[in-house]
């Protein structure tokens, strides 16, 4: 019976993933929201569609809260999160303790999945299931238990923070680790944001560390959740209730006051300029500084303007000028992060050691002259078509939805964002583009790293 359920499982999935994409991508359902009792929000769209449901935890607890010493903190909480449960009732006969072959082989048999990430700013747990009754259920309750009762085994963390240090030094080894570290200690100096994970920082972190981490700032009252899937308001209420019940009968409400405020990221006072040797057959460059938060009003005309500049592929204007015309890398782009604070807009491109310096000089030029004037009529045309055209892509499955509201729970959107989200590009002009762009960048006081270039 359970291989059944298994294969059945595993043959719902497949189906899934397909018919949503049968469904318009423009039939965009409402988002609902509301507040339980115990303090957490939930967002739901109900696609009743599919026969499943996807579900996200999000809690205030990303990389941003850890300690400078024990930088990587979040990451190993999330990490640990897989790693077993305890045993509940007396004498764990209602639900025994699971290492982490058991609980990996429990979600297997259930053909659900579950898991934890730590991000920059927020730390979720993910939950897709079934919604057999039976099968999500059990889903709830095994989701439930890795969310509440972790059971930090000892020896399974010494073996992954050994892995896991043995890998920083090795990545430490390549020119893209280099520049990457060196273009954050640039840009953020001492903010969490720019904090470093390392051998030496995770040798500060223990079992009691990641507990007092996870009582302090995993609570069901801070809980942003996001429910995606074929249920209704009631059982999206209901299925939350009983994620989070075990977290509040463990942690309690005690702790719900807010949460201590993070430092600002700092505006760069002045250039930085960092070149460091190594021996590399492509030298590596980072050009940048901090951005903008993602809920400034400016994202949107600053999601076309960097398209523009060097986030929409062959068509932009650092591929144009540096790539095309001088042909000086292969390939160059710009990026912005933004989060709940300033997160770093760049320039990346990797070129012949002896073409770094006027890698960077035309690199710098084209984001000079982006800022200063702005695109063309016929770029910016050209942007919103690119991104209107694709937004389908955005929304096409359950994932991809879900990533979209808890985008809107996180970041205090509103509810109808995505509803309105084509006609506001649509509406932007070239000064709109010009003058966001111009709050964000100031050329003249960016961080610039070169990684194996010659003197």
């Amino acid at each position: 019976m359970k291989n059944m359920k298994k294969i059945a499982a595993s043959a719902a999935f497949a189906v899934a993933s397909m018919g949503f994409m049968a469904q318009s991508a423009w039939a965009l359902l409402p988002i609902e929201h509301w507040k339980q009792s115990s303090g957490a929000e939930v967002w739901l769209v109900q696609s009743p569609g599919i026969p499943m449901v996807d579900v996200q935890l999000a809690f205030d607890a990303g990389s941003r809260r850890d300690p400078q010493a024990q930088a990587g903190l979040a990451s190993a909480v999330a990490m640990m999160a897989s790693k077993g449960v305890r045993a509940e009732g007396k004498g764990g006969g209602d639900a025994p303790a699971l290492d982490e072959n058991g609980l990996g082989q429990a979600w297997a048999d259930l053909g659900a999945s579950f898991g934890a990430n730590a991000g920059r700013d927020s730390f979720t747990y993910g939950l897709r299931s079934l919604t057999e009754p039976d099968l999500l259920q059990r889903s709830i309750a095994l989701a439930a238990r890795q969310v509440a009762t972790p059971s930090w085994p000892e020896a399974v963390w010494q073996r992954d923070r050994e892995r896991w240090a043995a890998s920083i030094k090795e990545a430490d080894t390549r020119p893209g680790t280099v520049v990457a570290k060196a273009f954050r200690k640039d840009v953020y100096g001492s903010h969490p944001y720019g904090y470093q994970t390392t051998g030496e920082t995770l040798g500060q972190i223990d079992i009691a560390a990641m507990k007092a981490f996870h009582h302090e700032l995993i609570a069901a009252c801070r809980a942003k959740v996001s429910v995606v899937g074929a249920v209704s308001r009631e059982q999206a209420d209901t299925l939350v209730k009983q994620l989070l019940a075990p977290l509040q009968a463990v942690n309690g409400d005690d702790r719900c006051q807010p949460l201590s405020p993070v430092a600002e990221v700092a505006t760069l006072d002045k250039p930085v300029t960092e070149n460091i040797p190594f021996q590399s057959a492509q030298a590596h460059v980072l050009i940048g500084q901090p951005g903008i938060a993602r809920n400034n009003p400016d994202f949107l005309a600053v999601l076309v303007g960097n398209h523009i500049l060097g986030g929409g592929g062959f068509t932009s204007r650092l591929t144009e000028q540096v790539r095309e015309k001088r042909g000086l890398s292969y390939s160059v782009y710009s990026d912005f992060s933004p989060g709940l604070d300033r997160g770093a807009f760049l320039v990346a491109l990797q070129t012949r050691p002896d073409q770094a310096a006027e890698a960077v000089k035309v690199s710098q030029e084209v984001v000079r002259q982006f800022v200063a004037k702005g695109p063309t009529e016929k770029e910016l045309q050209a942007a919103k078509d690119n991104l209107i055209g694709g937004f389908a892509l955005r929304i096409d499955s359950n994932s991809k939805l879900l990533g979209n509201v808890a985008n809107i729970a996180w970041n205090g959107l509103p509810l109808d964002y995505l509803e309105h989200w084509t006609d506001r590009v649509q509406a932007l002009t070239v000064k709109d583009v010009r003058a966001a762009m111009q709050r964000m960048l100031q050329p003249e006081r960016m961080v610039t790293v070169t990684v194996g270039a010659k003197p």
